[in-house]
């Protein structure tokens, strides 16, 4: 049987996007001689659909494309993924799908067992648990399709009690399908390698997987989608990041080749930032970025981030320097600037901000000057830029990088403005990095503003370690807290400075009001701050 994997960026909610090109694939898979084609986990209506899988007419239009496209299938067969509702009284109102079509008609539907409710997952509030195991027969084939999760209880600390394969393996399967969501983070590529070898060394079985490629707001997903031979071989691997279609002949898949997959870190890093950035702006209908250029490394990445992924002419740069700008955070931004072909203005703001000092000087009783001056200016900054977002209908991007909003190093309604937060799940140590790699053929962020200790300027000679202990401490510590969910005394076990975790925790627990109130921020790790990463704001824990 030849079968085709169906890589696709799909739209949640877009139903007419979604069906187009599902039968648009269908269509030219069919002129390749292919029997079935492969399409991702809910694929219909877009993963993920949230609370709209609570509107019962959003389910009722999910039936009406499935069926739509099951009377395309004609002389092919198609898997693809959809809710569908539960026969039964008893549970969830819905199961997560894969439903076979073929023969102009739905065949069968399967429902997936394992639901994450983990992380940025959380399946078990909309689905009913499938109990029921049975395999798909086509053209002499038994196929065991299973649902993204469920190929996951593989591991020596399974997470459920049931483990879906061990089910189907009695009823003799040919090979194994799994249809998936499965969002990008600079470790899934590799984890989720792994866990389908493992599954297809444990059953001794081909894999064919399929993913989402595109960006649903925060959540990136990568593609990568693969087919494995029987010894965990990858043996055909789709395009990262990119929609893509392939073909495979089950018969030939334990004879061919085996390829290698390895990942960079920062291209990937990069190419997700890009990928969720352009997604975020076309999917919402909007064509045009504005952001603050400050001379620092975090604006720098943003600007070529931007630049890439909607085109330099739909980017404005904006310079706002007051008197505690230096010299060379203009020029090297005016560099950069020109380095990327994009537009820039110069708003300096020191008249603004010395007019806000005097309207307030009879309330502030003449205290001296403090963190209000300094967030003053971040606020002044931030109302020129959602002013000039209001007037031509640009988006702002966020700058903030995860190490400023782990600790509170930012200013509510001045440099925390912004419709999109681009790395605020990057360390600033990866910051570093992630330039580096930008600039690894030519120099396109200045030099100078990689080598530059960190700044806010918002004071004379001010720097960011005046407040915060060096990065290269602070982000291992923060590691440590935020994706590995360690407790002071395990930090502190491993070596660090008790005073500094002391300090560090306190930052992070304290400033969790701030995160509330930040835009969407693009995932890339496996703890993100939004979603992901759900704890009280008004708590004592270690303070």
């Amino acid at each position: 049987m030849k079968i085709a994997l169906a890589q696709l960026n799909f739209h949640t909610g877009n139903f007419a996007l979604n069906t187009g090109k599902i039968i648009s694939c269908l269509d030219k898979a069919k002129k390749e001689g292919a029997d079935l084609v492969v399409f991702p986990e809910l694929c219909i209506c877009g993963y993920p659909p949230r609370d709209f899988l609570e509107f019962s007419d959003f389910i009722h239009l999910c039936r009406e494309q499935v069926d739509h496209i099951a009377s395309c299938c004609k002389g092919i067969a198609a898997i693809v993924g959809a809710p569908s509702v539960n026969p039964q009284v008893e549970g969830k109102d819905l199961f997560n799908s894969a439903f076979f079509l073929c023969d102009g008609k739905v065949h069968s539907i399967r429902n997936k067992t394992l639901l994450p409710t983990y992380d940025v997952f959380d399946e078990y509030r909309y689905f009913e648990p499938n109990r029921s195991f049975e395999i798909v027969t086509y053209k002499n084939t038994r196929i065991a399709l299973t649902i993204c999760e469920d190929l996951w209880n593989i591991n020596h600390n399974p997470l459920y009690i049931t483990t879906p394969m061990d089910e189907l393996i009695k009823q003799y399967p040919d090979l194994i399908i799994n249809i998936a969501a499965s969002p990008f983070s600079h470790q899934q590529s590799a984890n989720r390698t792994a866990v389908l070898q493992n599954n297809a060394r444990k059953y001794g079985l081909p894999v064919i997987y399929v993913n989402h490629a595109g960006a649903q707001t925060e959540l990136i997903f990568d593609g990568g989608s693969m087919v494995l031979n029987a010894k965990g071989e990858i043996v055909n691997q789709l395009k990262y990041f990119e929609e893509d279609l392939s073909y495979v002949i089950t018969t030939e898949i334990n004879t061919l080749p085996a390829e290698t997959t390895a990942q960079d870190k920062y291209a990937s890093i990069y190419k997700a930032l890009v990928l969720g950035t352009r997604d975020y702006f076309d999917k919402l209908g909007f064509k045009q970025a504005i952001l603050g250029l400050s001379g620092g490394i975090d604006s720098a990445l943003v600007l070529c981030i931007a630049a890439e992924a909607l085109g330099k002419e739909n980017v404005r740069a904006v310079l706002m320097p007051s008197q505690f700008s230096s010299d060379h955070s203009i020029s090297d931004s005016l560099k950069l600037a020109a380095n990327l072909g994009v537009k820039h203005d110069i708003i300096p703001i020191e008249k603004a901000f010395n007019q806000f000092r005097e309207l307030l000087q009879p309330v502030f009783e003449n205290r001296p000057f403090d963190l209000t001056e300094e967030n003053m200016q971040a606020r002044c900054r931030g109302l020129l830029l959602m002013s000039m977002s209001n007037k031509f209908g640009y988006i702002l991007l966020n700058t903030s990088n995860k190490s400023e909003l782990a600790v509170g190093y930012g200013t509510l309604y001045g440099d925390m403005c912004g419709g999109l937060s681009v790395i605020g799940d990057l360390y600033k140590t990866e910051v570093f990095e992630l330039c580096r790699y930008i600039n690894r053929s030519t120099e396109i962020i200045p030099n100078e503003i990689i080598t530059k200790a960190p700044s806010a300027e918002l004071r004379p000679d001010q720097k960011d370690s005046d407040s915060l202990p060096e990065y290269h401490v602070l982000d291992p510590v923060l590691y440590a807290y935020i994706e590995e969910c360690k407790g002071p005394k395990e930090i502190i076990a491993a070596g660090h400075d008790a005073n500094v975790v002391e300090r560090i925790l306190r930052l992070v627990n304290l400033n969790e009001y701030k995160r509330h109130q930040t835009p969407p921020i693009l995932r890339i790790s496996p703890k993100a701050f939004g979603m992901g990463r759900r704890l009280p704001i008004v708590a004592k824990y270690l303070i």
